[in-house]
């Protein structure tokens, strides 16, 4: 009940969450190594950064390192390279296989590869019957 009224009263009782991965805070995350954070990811994340990231992936890593905090996007094919900490509020152009689509990594995304934030393929809703349709189904009812 007394949360009721004070929702009337237009006190704010809702505080934004502040984000965790699994018990440390972004600014604890950021200071932890490769290998440690290593540790806190799933098992597929855990092991792409224990066994190294590639050429390609190493270049964008050091982008991203050297990159200002909200910057312009930097452009890159590398889908398979696993967010860092350290990635948190540049942005980077994924490509989709078409074109460019441009991401700003959050503290959510950690851990998360860049690939999944991207799509490769889109919804293709069809209108009516076309060609090759059976006879039948050509004639669409008005109603």
């Amino acid at each position: 009940m007394a949360k009721r009224t004070a929702r009337k009263k237009g006190a704010d009782l809702r505080k934004k969450k502040e984000f965790s991965l699994r018990g440390r805070t972004l600014a604890e995350l950021q200071k932890l190594s490769t290998t440690e954070l290593a540790k806190l990811l799933p098992a597929r994340q855990r092991r792409s950064l224990l066994r190294g990231v590639h050429n390609e992936g190493q270049r964008l890593v050091e982008k991203l390192g050297e990159a200002p905090v909200g910057g312009k996007a930097i452009r890159t094919h590398c889908r398979d390279v696993v967010i860092l900490p350290a990635f948190v509020g540049r942005k980077v152009a994924v490509f989709s296989g078409k074109e460019f689509k441009e991401v700003e990594i959050r503290p959510e995304m950690i851990g998360h590869y860049l690939g999944e934030f991207v799509l490769t393929r889109r919804f293709e809703k069809h209108s009516g019957p076309g060609v090759g349709a059976t006879r039948s189904s050509k004639f669409m009812p008005l109603k």
